[in-house]
């Protein structure tokens, strides 16, 4: 029951984020004098709608999103023949960036009230935490399996750590006489090892070593492909957890929210820009393969995840997944092609460039940009995106990520 209320609540922080993006291009078109006709949350059907004004406010049947329906886009938009002069591609290059760029911004905004919230109450976590110390968390028995999902076939008696005499907070300064201080370093050492190991262990300033040896586990090898196994070694250790979330007082809460957007923006700035890199991995998933944990999802797959969070308690990871979401949706939205907000700006940047050059050489201003004549392109930019979505839903229901 939790992870179906997780699920739908998430889906509605999406729908909310998307409608909430819409206000922003509506909001600054009513501010700068232009006739916004229409505003709906949803497509297909209407369900419910009034009338405040000028503008057509309701609910659709489909609720994938929403639409702001501003007069006069462009030339080939009817327009009432009193309302002509408020159409947007009349009004001033400034008063179009502004209505254009809102819409981004308003999931900027929405997504630094929720870090805001966030730091608050739970904390906020770093995005770029310093890597595992090879230190012994605890210790415990060793699988003989581990499955694709990550759970571990049962286990009794002492792993060979224990037997070893290894303990919680014994650090691990060398194994086989190479010097190791993470656990990066440490497990592919174990794991790729041929019989005892020596290790070099530091408790309470006193330096000694032990010889463990490591015992085989079958795992999933995902290099290989689906249903592929293969053996490691391991000597039943955790490395020491830790919460990763720092908590803010009020006065901090702000400073210390500027700072992880400006992290969280740069980290949605490299997801965006590998997302053409990810086709192949995406495609490996659908066909059989292995589902990589850092490929794309769809709604349908965040909303998903979003319930699986929510079931374990996990709720500071929905709300941080939703503000995650909110930085990609305005980031997505300024990339410079149509009918993306930023495929808009361009044009206006252009127009606005094109019409002070001739100003300068004393010619007469030119007309708006044919958008008939983009639509080519426009075309090829959706046929992109259109495939990109049912590839990254398809993989979502044929092979999700699972992060538990």
């Amino acid at each position: 029951m939790v992870f179906v209320v997780g699920v739908l609540l998430f889906a509605l922080g999406l729908l909310l984020s998307i409608a909430w993006h819409e206000c922003g291009h509506m909001w600054a078109a009513q501010r700068t004098g232009m006739l916004v006709r229409r505003y709906f949350i949803g497509f297909g059907p209407t369900i419910w709608s009034f009338r405040r004004g000028e503008t057509e406010y309701g609910i659709k049947a489909l609720p994938l999103g929403g639409f702001c329906d501003i007069a006069g886009m462009t030339t080939y938009d009817e327009i009432a023949p009193e309302q002509a002069h408020r159409a947007m591609y009349l009004q001033k290059a400034w008063k179009r960036f502004v209505v254009m760029i809102a819409g981004p911004m308003q999931n900027f905004i929405l997504g630094f009230v929720l870090i805001v919230i966030m730091a608050l109450s739970v904390g906020l976590p770093d995005l770029s935490p310093p890597p595992t110390p090879s230190r012994v968390g605890g210790t415990d028995c060793v699988s003989a399996t581990i499955a694709s999902d990550g759970t571990s076939s049962p286990c009794t008696g002492t792993g060979p750590a224990a037997a070893a005499g290894l303990r919680a907070g014994d650090e691990i300064v060398a194994v086989g006489g190479q010097p190791v201080s993470t656990a990066s370093e440490l497990s592919p050492v174990i794991q790729k090892s041929t019989g005892p190991v020596v290790l070099t262990v530091l408790r309470d300033g006193a330096r000694f070593d032990v010889t463990v040896t490591p015992q085989p586990v079958t795992v999933p090898d995902t290099e290989a492909g689906a249903g592929a196994t293969k053996t490691v070694n391991q000597i039943g250790i955790a490395y020491p957890r830790t919460s990763g979330y720092t908590q803010y007082s009020v006065l901090g809460a702000v400073p210390g929210a500027v700072m992880f957007t400006g992290s969280l923006a740069h980290a949605t700035w490299d997801s965006l820009l590998s997302l053409p890199s990810k086709v192949g991995a995406l495609w490996t998933s659908v066909t059989g393969g292995e589902r990589a944990a850092d490929t794309p999802v769809s709604v349908y797959g965040a909303s998903v995840i979003g319930g699986d969070l929510a079931e374990r308690g996990q709720w500071a990871a929905v709300l941080l997944l939703l503000i995650s979401i909110n930085f990609f949706l305005g980031l997505f939205n300024l990339v410079p092609l149509l009918p993306l907000d930023g495929g808009h700006i361009a044009i206006i940047g252009y127009e606005k460039a094109r019409n002070t050059i001739r100003a300068r050489l004393g010619k007469v201003a030119k007309g708006p940009v044919d958008y008939i004549k983009l639509m080519p392109a426009t075309y090829v930019v959706l046929a992109i995106m259109g495939s990109y979505m049912v590839l990254t839903l398809t993989a979502d229901i044929i092979n999700p990520i699972k992060l538990f």
